[in-house]
């Protein structure tokens, strides 16, 4: 069956718009951040509704008091670990720091830690 180029374009019209629909979080459009947030609500919560929980998250910073300011300074769910490498793998010069999402404005600073040129990773974190 043939199609005309209308048709075509028709179609990646609507391609384009589910897209852009989906919200931003959903998309790939933050490397640094390495989980899915949208899967989250608008209090920072997932899983099923009986069951609602943060997601806590990890990533590695340099070690001293100066960035462990910084970090806390933009968010305040932020623990600061200096002898632990978390599932991460913080290095010794490095420090842990586990967050979470049951905060206002969560996505706000998640995305602000991902602009730290400091912050290379931010993964899900999973305690055992």
């Amino acid at each position: 069956m043939r199609y005309g180029h209308g048709f075509l374009i028709a179609v990646l019209c609507v391609i384009c718009a589910v897209d852009l629909a989906q919200p931003p979080d959903a998309r790939a459009d933050d490397p640094i951040i390495r989980f899915d947030l949208s899967q989250l609500n608008g209090d920072g919560l997932y899983a099923p509704p009986d069951g609602l929980r943060a997601l806590d998250y990890e990533f590695c910073i340099p070690s001293g008091e100066e960035y462990a300011r910084k970090v806390k300074a933009i968010d305040p769910s932020a623990n600061i670990y200096a002898r632990s490498p978390g599932r991460i793998g913080c290095t010794e010069d490095q420090s842990l720091v586990i967050g979470n999402t049951r905060q206002p404005d969560f996505r706000t600073i998640l995305k602000a830690l991902a602009a730290q040129p400091y912050v290379t990773r931010i993964d899900q974190s999973f305690f055992e």
